[in-house]
């Protein structure tokens, strides 16, 4: 069932199943992608007893900004705050995190800076806080040139494109990321109507720009930032993912991030899936969503 519930900054639209008295998971999307993204998970973790909640990130579908003068910031302190705000509203003290790609970053931003509201975490793509001090550090070729949509959107020409043409210019990052996964037309456009929300193309430039330090964040975030910039450790129980035909974020190289996982913590790689894991490997992701669970007690 959708539902709103304002913060101090946002009306967050979000859908919530299961009973209100059962554990508490929240699953956060990614760009270019929506809530939808956990149609096939959420049934799986109802039937364990879960209260599963999918909010719409700021800039999608119809979570709307409160007030026109909010930056519209994309920034990762961000996310995470718009997370802790929602479990706030939400009256929630602690919950099972689960997300990939900027949810991902938003569990693992909650997770770090505020452990005591956090059960457990699953992340796709492992330790999904940025190091902006060192983002223009360049990356093996391989690497760099999976980024060009981040290097695009550096440039009005890039605003401009997303601006005009989000429907296919996000079919595309879906196709290149998940080169496996043979999505119809139905499905993309379920999705893709998150991308109408008036504020998507501001939030998304913002992002990739404020992420290798070219625009100034918001400073209503500016100590969570500044918390994020010691890449502090992930002390929850926590279960990381990674599709081994990710088509942005390859396997490789990872190891550090992944030392940042101080708690119980296992790192599972799921065959033949890729960057949009939820969506095409519910099952994976539902169960490692139960596990730490689980390892929670």
């Amino acid at each position: 069932m959708l539902k709103h519930i304002a913060t101090n900054l946002l009306d967050i639209a979000y859908d919530e199943q299961g009973d209100a008295d059962g554990w508490p998971a929240i699953l956060l999307h990614g760009f270019p992608y929506d809530i939808h993204a956990y149609d096939e998970v959420t049934p799986r973790l109802v039937a364990q007893g879960a209260r599963v909640i999918a909010p719409y990130l700021r800039g999608y579908g119809p979570t709307r900004f409160l007030s026109p003068a909010t930056v519209r910031s994309g920034e990762q302190a961000a996310l995470g705050a718009d997370l802790l705000a929602l479990l706030n509203a939400l009256r929630i003290d602690k919950a099972v995190l689960g997300g990939y790609d900027w949810g991902g970053r938003a569990a693992c931003v909650v997770a770090a800076l505020y452990p005591s509201r956090v059960r457990g975490l699953v992340s796709v793509n492992g330790y999904n806080i940025q190091n902006i001090a060192t983002a223009m550090e360049p990356d093996t070729p391989d690497k760099e040139h999976r980024l060009w949509y981040q290097y695009y959107f550096h440039s009005e020409r890039g605003r401009a494109g997303l601006a005009q043409h989000r429907a296919d210019f996000c079919r595309l990052l879906w196709s290149l990321w998940s080169p496996t996964w043979r999505f119809d037309d139905a499905t993309y456009a379920r999705t893709a109507a998150a991308f109408d929300n008036p504020d998507f193309v501001e939030v998304v430039i913002h992002s990739y720009r404020h992420r290798y330090g070219l625009v100034d964040g918001d400073p209503l975030f500016a100590e969570i930032e500044r918390g994020l910039a010691a890449s502090p450790a992930i002390t929850v129980p926590s279960v990381t993912l990674d599709g081994d035909a990710d088509g942005v974020r390859p396997l490789g190289g990872r190891e550090a991030g992944l030392k940042r996982f101080t708690g119980r913590h296992e790192n599972r790689i799921v065959p033949g899936v890729g960057h949009n894991l939820p969506q095409e490997a519910p099952e994976a992701f539902a169960a490692a969503v139960l596990d730490v669970n689980a390892w929670a007690g």
